[in-house]
């Protein structure tokens, strides 16, 4: 309960009633399952993605670099399975299905991809950097990276349990 204090004082959470306790089980397991997954989801294995590079590098930190994710385009048209990471990477082979899990309206993704990137507040002029929090805070330059493709394993886990849910029979 006090962990997640503030989020109830907020909120009550979502349980649904179902007239069939073995219904209730299966919800009940799949929401165990679901906060595990999506509180430690810096734990999950990043979703094996196709990642091109156009340069070699040993400098880590400098081919790791990231300034703003973006789709790939074809006619102008943004192409979900790929990502431009950077002038070096680009991540491939994203399945489309990741993208039905939706946070606040859009997929989480989208989420990451609009704040893994470097800006600067108009009036502070204080830099956000995603790069910084990447070395400093975790050690890796490659979390931004690690951190899209991991999205993409949790985005597919949340959708295999959610869409494998009883139908309510309320």
């Amino acid at each position: 309960y006090h962990r997640y204090k503030d989020n109830l004082a907020k909120s009550l959470p979502r349980i649904p009633c179902v007239k069939d306790y073995s219904d209730f089980l299966l919800f009940e397991k799949a929401g165990r399952f679901l906060s595990d997954l999506h509180v430690d989801f810096d734990k999950v294995t990043p979703y094996k993605c196709t990642i091109s590079t156009n340069k070699d590098s040993d400098d880590l930190e400098g081919m790791y670099q990231v300034n703003k994710l973006s789709y790939a385009k074809i006619d102008k048209k943004k192409v979900l399975t790929s990502v431009k990471y950077n002038d070096s990477i680009t991540i491939e082979g994203i399945p489309e299905e990741a993208y039905e899990y939706v946070v606040s309206g859009k997929p989480a993704l989208d989420w990451v991809i609009d704040r893994q990137k470097v800006s600067i507040d108009k009036n502070s002029k204080i830099a956000n950097d995603a790069n910084d929090w990447a070395v400093e805070t975790m050690g890796n330059a490659k979390y931004p990276l690690e951190l899209f493709q991991r999205v993409i394993t949790v985005s597919l886990e949340t959708m295999k349990i959610v869409n494998n849910l009883p139908k309510l029979d309320i």
